[in-house]
């Protein structure tokens, strides 16, 4: 059972070249300080993209 101190939290991602913003991921902010950066799929672009976290 998960505890009540989690430091998982939803972020959302957003495509860099159209500005979509994708399906919500999390990450764990203790550990993952700085900003994400990942390839994601856009729907909009209809192609792999590297997708950044949204502010």
């Amino acid at each position: 059972m998960a505890k009540k101190t989690d430091n998982r939290n939803d972020i959302i991602m957003k495509c860099t070249e159209c500005g979509y913003e994708l399906r919500p991921t999390s990450k764990n902010r203790k550990n993952t300080t700085e900003r994400l950066e990942i390839k994601k799929f856009c729907p909009k672009c209809r192609k792999q993209v590297v997708a950044k976290e949204k502010k």
